[in-house]
């Protein structure tokens, strides 16, 4: 089948076109190459970690949304934690495991929209962990870094040492695991033998997630949040994602006309200023929706405000893809372990490195995203959509966990208000607030960053190279017709855009 795929390391994309070309469409290419990205990224995500996708089916009139948040353990109280001697949430180790949503979530996506099996989209993974890959020179910087505290955990000590750029790492348990996932679907990742090892490995560390909670876990389609910008209709997950800041920035922009969104001082001030009112309302609202009501409102109308952001949340990692067929159906699909190796534990025997999604949870009580038994955290995973004419027309995301709107607004400015090309799009120098909101960080080749980097305005302004991993690895495809695709990859990333001719 033809069509396209655009992931942040070339051996995804190029999974994800070997699907097509075998018959597959956007959705299994689109699992496939997140499959692939579990494996040679685990600085960014895991089969241990959560996914959220927009679809746009072929011949319908609106996307669905898939919502594949774990939920915290049925022991995850506040009390709890201070019985562990903590203060405030910690951000690594087995108190920080959710149930990881992934699996089910692939599985949900190959029962609704799939043509090939769970086995065929999920074999290039298994072969790449099985066989070994080469390690990129981000991967090896990451485990360096993080080697530090990786080495504390014994299993992730054995399965991910540090290592230089040009070897190769093998994951032959974690290939056992994939093809386990492949030929018995995803029941048993939750329900059996790799669930009970998931839950066995939390609950030595002194974590919270049993083989309950495990089996507990459903994951849901979501009606997405729609808004209009400029002549688009643009999706976004709803809540607990943190879609509606992304929306919120864009509400604001599209009272400004296009021509004054131009890369620079003023722009990148104005982009600080609305992150400020947005991340505001982050802060007062955005949770499990099942613990509390979260009004849209504020955040879709231009002309609301919202007090300073009460909280610091932790940076994260993340990998986002986008894929589409000559059938009509476009994906796009976020999937991360929150962290940089998520919390470093891995499940023993399996290779599952497991997610530390729950350190964005509060242990104030008084907090709206305070921590509670089985809740979903306010999640960073934010994929996008946009329609143009009530026809799909875009995907776009990014890394960058708790930066993830600022990034993407940039990127969708890029794409519907300057005219650039997708890959022209993502690659653009970008500026990022940091997330003490202390700091600007502009790309040195940012438009006017020497003046910006000159100037006294708050916040203080840091200029970080360009292509600087801080700023995110967004992707984006836009489609031009039937059959008829452009996209891009981060150049901050390994990616690459691979297309399916067949």
């Amino acid at each position: 089948m033809k069509g396209v795929v655009a992931a942040s390391h070339h051996l995804a994309s190029e999974a994800g076109a070997e699907v097509l070309r075998d018959g597959g469409n956007a959705i299994d290419a689109a699992i496939a190459a997140n499959a692939v990205m579990c494996v040679v990224y685990p600085h960014m995500t895991s089969i241990g970690g959560d996914l959220f996708a927009l679809v746009w089916p072929a011949g319908s009139d609106r996307p669905i949304g898939l919502e594949g948040a774990g939920r915290s353990g049925e022991g995850a109280t506040i009390e709890a934690m201070r019985e562990r001697g903590f203060a405030s949430m910690p951000v690594r180790g087995a108190t920080t495991v959710t149930v990881p949503g992934t699996v089910q979530a692939w599985g949900r996506l190959i029962e609704r929209f799939g043509t090939v099996g769970l086995g065929r989209v999920l074999a290039p993974a298994a072969t790449i962990a099985g066989d070994g890959f080469v390690v990129t020179e981000n991967l090896a910087r990451q485990l360096h870094a993080d080697h530090p505290w990786l080495s504390q955990d014994a299993e992730a000590a054995r399965v991910l040492p540090p290592m230089l750029a040009g070897m190769k790492l093998r994951q032959p348990e974690l290939a056992t695991t994939l093809e386990t996932i492949g030929r018995n679907g995803f029941g048993g990742f939750y329900f059996g033998e790799l669930g009970r090892a998931i839950a066995a490995a939390i609950q030595r560390r002194d974590g919270f997630v049993t083989s309950a909670d495990m089996a507990s876990f459903r994951s849901s389609w979501v009606e997405p949040l729609a808004m209009s910008y400029r002549e688009l209709t643009v999706y976004e997950m709803p809540p607990p994602t943190q879609g509606l800041v992304a929306m919120a920035m864009l509400a604001r922009l599209g009272t400004e006309p296009s021509a004054s969104l131009t890369p620079g001082p003023g722009f990148a001030r104005r982009l600080a200023s609305l992150r400020d009112v947005a991340y505001g309302l982050r802060s007062r609202y955005l949770t499990d929706p099942d613990f509390a009501g979260i009004p849209t409102e504020p955040f879709l109308d231009p002309a609301a405000t919202a007090p300073a952001p009460s909280d610091v949340l932790p940076d994260g990692d993340t990998v986002y893809l986008c894929a589409a067929d000559e059938e009509g159906n476009l994906v796009s699909l976020i999937q991360s372990l929150a962290f940089d190796f998520g919390s470093g534990v891995i499940a023993e025997g399996t290779g599952i490195l497991l997610q530390n999604r729950g350190c964005y949870f509060s242990l104030d009580p008084a907090h709206v995203n305070r921590l509670e038994p089985r809740k979903r955290t306010m999640h960073t995973l934010i994929p996008a959509l946009a329609a143009r004419e009530g026809r799909p027309y875009a995907a776009f995301g990014t890394m960058a966990g708790e930066g993830q709107p600022q990034i993407q607004v940039q990127v969708a400015v890029n794409l519907f208000d300057r005219g650039l090309d997708p890959a022209e799009a993502v690659a653009a120098p970008r500026v990022r607030v940091s997330p003490a909101a202390d700091t600007l960080w502009v790309e040195a080749d940012y438009p006017g960053a020497v003046e910006l980097n000159r100037s006294a305005d708050e916040p203080r302004v840091e200029l970080v190279p360009p292509r600087d991993q801080r700023m995110g690895h967004a992707q984006a495809l836009v489609v031009d017709g039937p059959g008829a695709w452009r996209a891009g990859a981060d150049p901050r990333a390994d990616g690459s855009v691979e297309f399916s001719r067949r």
